[in-house]
C-alpha cells in the first residue's frame, strides 16, 4: 500500500511542483501573451506526463541501469580511474561538453533519419508550447535521447546514481526551454540557450535548426544556430498524424497500412458502437 501511494504522489506532487513553477513565469514572461493555461490538446499532453511518470519513466531508467552496467564492465579501469583523478570542475565540465556534443548529433540524426523521425516526431506535433508540452515524446524517442546524453556519462565511469543531479538539471532545463516563455538575455542566449531558440526548433520545418541542448555553441559552431528575433507564428509538423494518445503510440511502430485506423480515432471509435446498437 506504501508503495502504491508513493507512485501516485510522485506525479502529483512533481505536476504542482512545475506548475508552482513555471506557471507563474509563462504568465509575468509570456512567449504568445493570449494562450490559455487550458489550451488546445493540453488533456493529450497531460497523457503524455502521465504516461512518463507512471508507466514508462521506470523502464527507461531500467534501460539505463543496464546500460551503465554494460560500460562499466567494458570500459577500461584504468581509464575510468584517470577521469577520476580529474578536479571535480574538469569531470563536469567534461561530461556536458561531450553530452551535448553527442546530443547534439543524435538531435540531428532523428530529423535527417526517416526511421528516426518517426518516434521524434512525436513530440513535434506539439502546436503550443508550455512547460506540459515537454512531456509529449515516445518511450523509445526518449530512451534514445536520455540514452545517448549520459552515454558520456558511464563512458566515464560515472555511476547512474552519482549523475542523478545531472539529470534531473537537464529534465528541468527541457521543461524550461519548451515553456512558454520569453526572457530578454541578450548575448547569453548564445551560450546556455533559451526558449526562443528551442521554439525555433518546433516550427513547422523539420530542417530548420537549433538542435543543442543545453548550450547552443554547437548549433553556431556547425551551421544550424536559428534566431529570427520574433517568435514563430506556428508549431508542428506538416505531416498526417493521429492527434490522440493511442495513435501517437502506436503509429511510429506499427506498419504504416495500419496507421490510417488512429488519424480518425473518434470516427472509428463512434461507428463501432453505432453498429453495435443496431445490432
Amino acid at each position: 500500500m506504501k508503495d502504491f501511494l508513493i507512485i501516485i504522489a510522485a506525479p502529483v506532487l512533481s505536476f504542482l511542483f512545475l506548475i508552482l513553477v513555471f506557471v507563474p513565469m509563462e504568465k509575468v514572461f509570456p512567449a504568445k501573451k493570449n494562450q490559455k493555461f487550458f489550451r488546445p490538446d493540453w488533456f493529450l499532453d497531460l497523457c503524455f506526463f502521465l504516461g512518463q511518470y507512471l508507466i514508462w519513466g521506470g523502464l527507461v531508467y531500467g534501460a539505463l541501469s543496464y546500460f551503465n552496467d554494460f560500460f562499466s564492465g567494458v570500459i577500461p579501469i584504468s581509464f575510468q580511474n584517470m577521469i577520476k583523478s580529474q578536479p571535480i570542475f574538469l569531470q563536469i565540465f567534461e561530461v556536458l561538453f561531450f553530452s551535448d556534443f553527442f546530443i547534439y548529433w543524435a538531435h540531428r540524426l532523428q530529423h535527417k533519419v526517416d526511421f528516426l523521425w518517426r518516434f521524434h516526431k512525436v513530440h513535434h506535433t506539439s502546436e503550443h508550447m508550455d512547460w506540459l508540452a515537454s512531456h509529449r515524446e515516445h518511450p523509445l524517442d526518449s530512451l534514445y535521447t536520455i540514452g545517448i546524453i549520459n552515454l558520456p556519462a558511464f563512458i566515464m565511469g560515472f555511476s547512474l546514481e552519482s549523475i542523478a543531479g545531472v539529470i534531473a538539471f537537464r529534465g528541468i532545463w527541457a521543461i524550461y526551454i519548451h515553456s512558454n516563455v520569453r526572457l530578454n538575455i541578450g548575448f547569453l542566449k548564445k551560450i546556455i540557450g533559451s526558449p526562443e531558440l528551442h521554439h525555433w526548433h518546433h516550427y513547422l520545418d523539420r530542417d530548420v535548426g537549433n538542435y543543442a541542448n543545453i548550450s547552443p555553441l554547437m548549433d553556431i559552431f556547425f551551421g544550424t544556430y536559428v534566431c529570427p528575433g520574433k517568435e514563430p507564428e506556428k508549431f508542428g509538423i506538416h505531416e498526417k498524424f493521429p492527434k490522440n494518445y493511442l495513435g501517437q503510440m502506436l503509429v511510429p511502430i506499427l506498419p504504416k497500412k495500419f496507421g490510417n485506423y488512429f488519424f480518425n480515432f473518434k470516427k472509428y471509435f463512434k461507428s463501432f458502437f453505432l453498429n453495435f446498437e443496431k445490432k
